[in-house]
């Protein structure tokens, strides 16, 4: 089984979302569905999950100008989820930042 849990998603819009709703932002492996992402947070953080949504974000190109010439490349894709947990309860890795 791949690892699906990469790292916490800790920005100001998130940090909201935590504050006001009691959702938690992971970035996931992008091969791992919605079951998968919350069979693994309920096992590392013991907490329960009750919905998992997930956003999927493709690489953008990219392009830079040297001396030597022009080079075109891309971003790494990457997979959110935002997790919603039962009322009470909260991860302790998110209240101490």
């Amino acid at each position: 089984m791949h690892n699906i849990l990469i790292s916490p998603l800790i920005t100001e819009k998130m940090t909201n979302l935590t504050a006001d709703k009691g959702k938690y932002g992971f970035l996931v492996n992008t091969e791992a569905n919605k079951i998968e992402i919350a069979k693994a947070i309920e096992k590392k953080y013991k907490v329960s999950v009750v919905g998992v949504r997930t956003i999927n974000y493709e690489g953008k190109t990219k392009t830079q100008f040297r001396k030597s010439g022009r080079f075109s490349g891309k971003t790494a894709k990457f997979k959110k989820a935002i997790v919603t947990l039962k009322k009470g309860e909260t991860i302790e890795t998110f209240e101490q930042a």
